[in-house]
């Protein structure tokens, strides 16, 4: 029932998972988008009423207002900040449920939007770990941070300077973390003393809007191996202040492996151009899988839950099912991780990417494992998938492929095509993605395996692996 302006709809019964964390509902056929609001979050089977906030021409958006039921698929949120967080938007359903749902969103990408045909569809693999997965977490440094109910409402005054996580929507204001459950220590322990140490010796935090202040950004990465990296990204170029920072962090946490600064005076935190200064230990850690190291600077991409991405490339090894004198092309290699990964099963591997600087990563670390039979070459791949390309480095019999989220562009599809190689081996981390992808293929190509593969728990995220097969 409607209640005239204020666009209330009471009484939905929430049906399925959408993506962002979002629940679907119909009502009279219209299907409706409904935004979690608030710590008791959004799951399928609750009974709710919610309020109209965007109505668009095919679907309405909404947030809940009133729980009448509660699913049975729910659990109790162990993060305090859950509701207010953008991450982890699924804590509030259990996580066998959660992999029910990610299994059924792969699947409905697929077949239903993706018209893939699938011979063997596998169920997902989960992760045995689903807190403290991640291997990598970037923190921001705020003077505006959000404020609890219970502060506004206190009458007090408070500090607005707070390390945390922006608050979705709202690129100008962060949450203050008190505790991450996503990435193991030294991760919160670093977070909270550099917090204490700025506010107890009045250093600045950063005011994005008037690109000002000391403090902008903290990442800190850790390694299966039990090395770590930290970086603090300065906004404003203080000598005597940053070495107080500095110097803090390398006396209070002498197990950093890798500590690191960067001054930026740039518009935007991005720091892929900007100079990374060494303060103490290596300038990079290492990661290990099989007995294979894989050297990560501060501006590698690395897959962030490094337990799970081994079951995920032991399984895309498993599928590729290499001869020993395949030659395999790795598209989208990064710093080659797969790559190496796969190459003692090979005669040769190709790795191709766009990104100069993961190219020479990608090198340094077969060099470092004495893999020979590599070669990896930066570039777009439509201008490198010619025929002197081909002619050079051998006709594939298996190509890789992982592509950012966005998918293969039209050009490296019909690359692809021209190929023709016997087996193409797809990693997405984006299944609406690849399924559009799939289809531009499908006239060539049975899709014989999809394998879901969990890598983000009480996300809605999750990577998905298909192998096709020339037909």
């Amino acid at each position: 029932m409607r209640k005239g302006k204020q666009k209330t709809i009471e009484r939905l019964r929430i049906t399925n998972v959408a993506s962002e964390g979002k629940c679907v509902a119909r009502d009279e056929n219209q299907v409706i988008f409904v935004k979690p609001n608030g710590h008791e979050g959004i799951a399928p089977g609750d009974l709710v009423d919610v309020r109209v906030v965007r109505k668009k021409k095919t679907f309405l958006e909404a947030v809940p207002t009133k729980f009448h039921e509660l699913s049975d698929l729910r659990t109790t949120p162990f993060c305090e900040h859950f509701g207010t967080c953008g991450g982890c938007k699924w804590q509030n359903i259990k996580y066998e449920e959660q992999l029910t749902l990610k299994e059924q969103q792969v699947y409905d990408n697929l077949e239903r939007i993706g018209k893939v045909s699938i011979q063997n569809k596998k169920p997902i693999l989960g992760s045995n770990e689903t807190q403290f997965y991640r291997n990598k977490l970037e923190y921001t440094f705020s003077a505006h941070r959000w404020l609890t109910e219970e502060e506004i409402n206190s009458g007090e005054t408070f500090t607005r300077d707070g390390v945390g996580f922006h608050i979705p929507g709202r690129f100008d204001m962060i949450l203050d973390v008190n505790k991450c459950w996503l990435q193991a220590e030294p991760s919160n322990q670093v977070r909270l003393a550099i917090k204490n140490f700025a506010l107890e010796n009045g250093l600045s935090f950063y005011k994005i809007k008037e690109h000002k202040g000391l403090l902008r950004n903290l990442i800190i990465r850790t390694s299966s191996t039990g090395e770590s990296m930290v970086i603090v990204q300065f906004g404003e170029d203080l000598p005597d202040e940053i070495e107080m920072v500095m110097s803090f962090l390398k006396e209070q946490f002498p197990e950093i492996t890798s500590l690191l600064y960067i001054i930026n005076l740039k518009g935007n935190e991005t720091f892929g151009d900007q100079e990374v200064i060494c303060y103490q230990g290596r300038d990079h850690i290492f990661e290990e899988m099989e007995g294979l190291k894989f050297k990560i600077g501060p501006k590698s991409f690395y897959q962030t839950n490094s337990l799970q991405a081994y079951e995920l490339y032991k399984l895309t090894r498993e599928y590729a099912d290499i001869k020993e004198n395949d030659v395999v092309y790795d598209l989208y290699t990064g710093t080659g991780t797969i790559a190496n990964f796969v190459a003692k099963q090979a005669k040769k591997v190709v790795g191709v990417e766009y990104v100069p600087e993961a190219i020479v990563d990608a090198k340094i670390n077969s060099d470092f494992n004495g893999i020979g039979n590599t070669a990896f070459y930066a570039g777009d791949m439509k201008d490198i998938f010619t025929e002197q390309f081909i002619e050079k480095n051998g006709q594939p019999d298996v190509i890789i492929t992982d592509p950012p989220r966005a998918g293969m562009h039209e050009n490296v599809i019909n690359v692809l095509r021209k190929i023709a190689a016997k087996k193409i081996v797809y990693v997405s981390c984006n299944p609406a993605t690849q399924a559009r992808d799939l289809d531009l293929l499908s006239d060539m190509y049975n899709v014989t395996i999809s394998q879901p593969v969990d890598m983000f728990p009480h996300t809605h995220h999750c990577e998905c692996i298909c192998v096709l097969e020339l037909k």
